[in-house]
């Protein structure tokens, strides 16, 4: 199954389904389930603003699962702004910037310690 690493707190939002759309900088026609798995690095300016924990988060592992039902593309800021509170963020990286719409959340019972890599990366399961 398919995995992709995720800075923290962008796996917990999602966890939390607090953040529905999750944006890349490039595109991938995959569509279906994977793993959601939280880096070891963090977005501290993402866990001020919603004021999370920062011990509490799980670093290292896959923690969850998410279905990537559909893709969204952004070319302009006008339709990346429509759509901020299921991103969650102020600004787009660069544009086109890729929003892939996330359904079937589902929370791990425990993390699975996991070293990530780039883009969506094969896992044995």
């Amino acid at each position: 199954m398919k995995a992709l690493s995720m800075k923290q707190p962008v796996p917990e939002l999602i966890l939390q389904k607090r953040k529905t759309i999750e944006t890349r900088t490039w595109k991938s026609n995959f569509l279906g389930e994977f793993y959601l798995h939280a880096s070891n690095n963090i977005m501290q300016s993402m866990i001020d603003k919603f004021q999370l924990d920062k011990e509490r988060l799980v670093m290292g592992a896959l923690v969850g699962k998410a279905e990537i039902k559909s893709l969204k593309i952004y070319n302009n800021l006008e339709e990346f702004n429509k759509d901020f509170n299921k991103h969650l963020l102020e600004v787009p990286k660069k544009l086109p910037t890729y929003g892939y719409i996330l359904e079937n959340v589902q929370r791990l019972e425990k993390p699975i310690k996991l070293k990530g890599k780039l883009n969506f990366f094969e896992i044995e399961k």
